[in-house]
């Protein structure tokens, strides 16, 4: 009689094909990174192109992360059951196509509905191909320097986004932005048959649509109303729309308890393991979303530099970052996961702090040194919390695990702009002096640092001088706040991780 045996995943090591599949991945990853920022630069060129009025240019902008944030969940249990890769495919087909179409469009209606298919490819995509690496990379240390360059390649496209955008439009139309999505799309078409293996959930139970619809109603409107409230501060129509959204999670929430087959078994939230690295990554997101957003305005705003000069100048942070993500495997192979996370999350919070030194005449090198430290440590943890997510499910609930860390992220960075920004907004509003001005040149000055820079060029030289002056010192006021809230925020999740985890 013979006895069969459990081999140990360390034991279970990925082969060639296995890290082919990854470089396919991480161009993926690496495009939709891309592809969230590089739009930043073409807006003015859109705008005078299309004409797009201000509510439609605001939904050009948006749309994208609000369909992506919708439908994550449902995409990632809808890959557990008919397959991660050939979600993955159809999503890559998916997001072709909408890239052939934004890159086209002859009006603002066309490139709003271009971006809502990139917003649903997308979410087809990224937790797609973390579900897939939890499936190829079995051995824990192979996985965590997989997830490392998935991570590496998710931060590093962020930050270029900025730079390919900028040299496209110095050579080419605005509709470039989008087609350098088509080439790399068309490889993961022709190759990830080739070099990825199918992986899904043998027995996924029945898929319930009314879950997936609730998810939706739960994170569309909620995304919305923080990141309007950031933008145009608190309204009661925002209210009721981010009640919406509570309401319609709570219900969610509720439906899971009773399903036999839920479409997030909220069991795993009983695991610290899991729990804490999606809080984990929540919060470091949410610190590095709010650091980009009173960054790069200080960067241009204040010091006066050109947006393709401040995307320079952040370069190096994010850089730094991209490497610490792929550091964090080999650290971990020395020192206890709990104990780098924490580090990390330490080093990151000295970074915000620095920020607070930041003042109107001061060059850019304590920014850039700061970022640099938050980098490295949000590097660090963004790769752990992904590690310690996917770990912490059997492998065919990854894609449905994966579609949480991805959710965590986006409303991570929707709360760290909503909330940072209303911190310096309200400290920025309260030193402002807007006595001289009328009552519609006094609004428009009070809603951002970049409204009052645009108020000023109407007043006469020396006032028009003061009260840049004025506005850039209450900006930087309500800065130096929020990077205290920052690094206070950051430094509470290194406490978190050092008390859930022990030694995991």
């Amino acid at each position: 009689m013979s006895v069969s045996t459990v081999r140990d995943p360390h034991d279970v090591t990925a082969g060639r094909k296995d890290w082919l599949g990854l470089v396919v991945l991480a161009f993926a990853v690496l495009l939709i990174s891309v592809d969230a920022t590089v739009l930043d630069l073409a807006l003015p060129f859109i705008s005078e192109d299309l004409e797009p009025s201000g509510t439609q240019l605001l939904w050009i902008i948006d749309v994208y992360s609000f369909v992506l944030a919708g439908l994550l969940v449902t995409m990632g249990t809808l890959g557990d059951r008919i397959g991660r890769r050939r979600l993955l495919l159809i999503g890559a087909a998916g997001f072709g196509v909408a890239s052939l179409v934004a890159a086209w469009s002859g009006s603002p209606e066309m490139l709003i509905a271009a971006r809502v298919l990139q917003g649903v490819s997308g979410a087809t995509l990224m937790p797609a191909t973390l579900g897939l690496i939890r499936t190829m990379f079995v051995n824990p240390r192979q996985r965590t320097t997989a997830i490392g360059v998935w991570g590496a390649m998710a931060g590093g496209g962020a930050a270029a986004g900025p730079l390919v955008g900028g040299w496209l439009l110095e050579h080419f139309w605005w509709g470039s932005v989008f087609l350098i999505n088509i080439p790399v799309m068309i490889g993961l078409i022709a190759l990830g048959p080739l070099v990825i293996p199918e992986s899904k959930d043998p027995r996924p139970g029945r898929f319930d649509l009314v879950s997936a619809g609730l998810s939706m109603l739960a994170m569309v409107p909620m995304v919305y109303a923080v990141k309007e409230t950031a933008v145009h501060g608190p309204s009661w129509v925002l209210t009721g729309i981010g009640v919406v959204g509570f309401a319609a999670g709570w219900a969610f929430v509720r439906r899971q308890r009773k399903l036999d087959d839920p479409m997030i078994d909220l069991a795993l939230f009983a695991r610290p393991a899991f729990s804490t690295a999606v809080l984990t990554n929540l919060l470091s997101i949410f610190a590095l979303a709010g650091v980009l957003f009173f960054g790069s305005q200080y960067l241009q705003l204040v010091l006066g530099y050109r947006p393709l000069e401040a995307g320079l100048l952040m370069l190096p942070g994010t850089l730094v970052s991209a490497f610490a993500s792929l550091a964090a495997a080999w650290l971990v192979r020395r020192w206890a996961p709990n104990r780098v996370l924490s580090v990390g999350l330490v080093i990151a919070a000295f970074g915000a702090a620095a920020m607070i030194a930041l003042q109107q005449d001061s060059g850019p090198q304590a920014f850039v040194i700061g970022f640099v430290l938050a980098g490295a440590g949000i590097g660090v943890a963004l790769t752990l919390t992904s590690d310690l997510v996917v770990s912490s499910v059997e492998p065919e609930r990854a894609g449905a695990a994966s579609a949480v860390s991805e959710t965590a992220y986006e409303l991570g960075v929707a709360l760290g702009v909503a909330i940072l920004g209303s911190v310096v907004l309200a400290i920025f509003r309260r030193g402002l002096d807007v006595t001289a001005l009328d009552a519609d040149q006094a609004h428009i000055a009070q809603g951002t640092l970049g409204g009052a820079v645009e108020v000023s060029k109407g007043l006469p030289a020396a006032q028009a001088e003061a009260f840049v002056d004025g506005a850039q010192a209450a900006f930087v006021d309500g800065m130096h706040i929020a990077a205290g809230v920052t690094s206070v925020v950051l430094l509470i999740a290194a406490i978190l991780v050092a008390r859930m985890l022990g030694r995991r």
